[in-house]
């Protein structure tokens, strides 16, 4: 895709937020929370901003594939041809118990890779948006990764610790947290855009599914940084984002 389709892209995929963050800021404090089999929260407007993203996108581009967290992969299309990869409410715990670090993760790939990736903040009016070859913005300024290189002066932030459990990556977790000064434990969407943004030096988030992952590893690769994917022991997704000097230390802890 060039620049200019991208571009479009890029709109169609802010104007999908702008819809949910109409369906989940009226329910936000005021939501009931049920328990989905693989025992995490959803929420209606969970259900809600899915489907107003979905319909948002099917209106611009019909033959795009769609895989989203609430509503799966029945219309995922073929892997290699264009598809959206939606997660609707990024950090449902938050959200559910009135903490405003929850986020909508959108992402388009082409043949299996982001070309576009949106993290929209809805409580806190922040959206890093980026497209591939085209950079970072922050509510459309730049914004770039930490260059730190010093794990003693950095902050790193990590997912929770039954995340490095379930990913077979317990011992990296006990290494980070005895010998990493400075470790917050910024998780979902919230701790990847400040990493994106350099506000935390560095991020390690593990047993990702597509939709936790894929506007990450644009967004951080856009901003300047480093995105390095592994594959944790359940078969998910594990990311090492940020500076790209601190990546590379984290990748070697581990």
């Amino acid at each position: 895709m060039d620049h200019e389709t991208l571009k479009t892209a890029a709109q169609v995929a802010e104007r999908a937020c702008d819809r949910a963050r109409a369906e989940i800021m009226p329910r936000f404090r005021d939501v009931a929370v049920e328990w989905k089999q693989d025992g995490s929260p959803v929420t209606e407007a969970d259900r809600a901003a899915e489907r107003i993203i979905r319909q948002t996108l099917r209106e611009s581009y019909p033959d795009h594939g769609l895989l989203g967290e609430e509503y799966g992969d029945a219309e995922a299309g073929p892997e290699d041809a264009p598809r959206w990869i939606i997660d609707p409410i990024d950090g449902t715990i938050s959200f559910s118990r009135g903490i405003p670090l929850f986020g909508t993760l959108l992402a388009l790939t082409v043949e299996g890779q982001p070309v576009v990736g949106v993290i929209d903040l809805p409580a806190l009016g922040e959206r890093y948006v980026a497209t591939r070859g085209g950079g970072c913005r922050r509510n459309g300024q730049p914004v770039f990764c930490s260059k730190s290189a010093d794990l003693h002066r950095s902050i790193v932030s990590t997912g929770d610790p039954i995340c490095f459990e379930l990913a077979g990556r317990r011992p990296l977790f006990e290494r980070i947290t005895r010998e990493v000064p400075l470790v917050r434990g910024y998780t979902d969407a919230f701790g990847h855009a400040q990493t994106i943004s350099g506000g935390i030096d560095a991020m390690v988030d593990c047993d990702l599914n597509p939709w936790d992952a894929a506007a990450t590893q644009l967004l951080a690769i856009e901003a300047g940084g480093a995105c390095e994917t592994r594959t944790g022991a359940r078969g998910k997704i594990d990311l090492f984002f940020g500076s790209p000097a601190l990546v590379e230390q984290l990748v070697e802890m581990s």
